[in-house]
């Protein structure tokens, strides 16, 4: 690895962000631990135990109550293990109890908004992903996906929103026909977790990365392996450029590494502090960013990684979504809140 001189243009131009300053925090009560944004950004979507809070914020004097709550991932298989747990609600009713309990227990870990903003996706610590219409007088769930892995850690949707992947904790990613709502597919090759994942805007490839210290590219027309890639630490992060060939990974070690995915060029950036927990490209392709264990927002130019602005919060940043037309970044935080920032050029 060799130090890499930074362009004359690496921090100027046209849609180079200058900084980003906060503008709303969303108190949603619990870890957050996913966020998605709507286009155009009006809502935001925050996922903590057992909900997803739905915010307006165009109306800045109502951000300390959401405008809708959504209850996700019941799931009445209780383990043996969680039994003693119930002690402590109503035994009389063995299914509400047990709802109860899993709605408390259990995290949201990815969201995902389909582009016309009338279906979200939700997974987490349960064995199913839930889908539920927005377009109704009020939120409600239109189908349940149930998968034989016990946790989801990430979701990703194709392009036209009709197939959605999720990487569940048992190493394999599972293909969901949205329609349907049935599985069509498994891709196996991850023996261990696999925690994130992206896929090209031609909807073509997908990218995973997982905890056994890989990252594998897949192909989607022919539905193999292309593509395996092997580090010295876990990936708990990483996304593709919209616009090019470079893949932004994010390592428990506290590396971010940017790789091209045709040629042997990579770039390793050392500015956290430690876990890198989330990752996202803006749509322009020119920059992105990156949150961590460190409390740590960063935005990079891509792909060598100059540091454009940084930003740092009171816990741990644990996820990061940015808006489509590259003005807004939103982060949920393990103090329990979303905040919202205004990116400025």
């Amino acid at each position: 690895m060799q130090p890499v001189p930074f362009p004359p243009d690496a921090l100027v131009g046209p849609g180079i962000p200058r900084h980003a300053r906060q503008v709303n925090t969303l108190n949603h009560g619990d870890v957050v631990c996913a966020v998605t944004v709507s286009n155009p950004c009006r809502q935001i979507y925050t996922g903590g135990k057992g909900c997803v809070k739905v915010w307006d914020i165009n109306h800045p004097t109502n951000n300390k109550t959401p405008i809708s709550t959504l209850d996700c991932l019941v799931n009445y298989t209780i383990s043996n293990a969680t039994i003693p747990k119930l002690k402590i609600c109503c035994s009389t009713n063995y299914k509400a109890c047990c709802q109860r309990f899993q709605q408390r227990d259990n995290y949201i870990r990815s969201v995902k908004l389909l582009q016309d903003g009338r279906t979200l996706v939700v997974g987490g610590e349960a064995s199913t992903i839930s889908i539920w219409d927005l377009a109704s007088a009020s939120p409600r769930i239109k189908a349940e996906l149930t998968s034989t892995a016990p946790a989801c850690y990430a979701l990703a949707l194709s392009p036209e929103g009709k197939i959605c992947f999720s990487c569940c904790s048992d190493g394999n990613i599972a293909v969901w026909d949205l329609h349907n709502q049935k599985l069509i597919r498994q891709f196996q090759g991850h023996t261990d977790g696999a925690s994130c994942i992206d896929i090209s805007p031609d909807g073509n490839k997908l990218w995973t990365g997982g905890l056994d210290n890989s990252m594998r590219s897949w192909d989607l027309r022919e539905g193999r392996q292309l593509q395996q890639h092997d580090f010295a630490s876990q990936i708990f992060s990483l996304g593709y450029c919209p616009t090019g060939d470079w893949l932004a990974v994010g390592m428990e070690s506290s590396n971010v590494e940017v790789l091209h995915h045709t040629k042997p060029e990579k770039y390793q950036l050392h500015l956290h502090e430690s876990c890198v927990l989330s990752l996202k490209f803006a749509y322009c392709g020119k920059w992105f960013a990156s949150t961590g264990k460190d409390n740590l927002l960063n935005a990079w130019r891509t792909p060598y990684g100059a540091s454009i602005f940084q930003s740092k919060e009171s816990s741990s940043v644990l996820c990061c979504d940015i808006s489509m037309d590259d003005k807004y970044i939103v982060t949920g935080s393990g103090d329990k809140k979303a905040t919202l920032y205004e990116v400025i050029f």
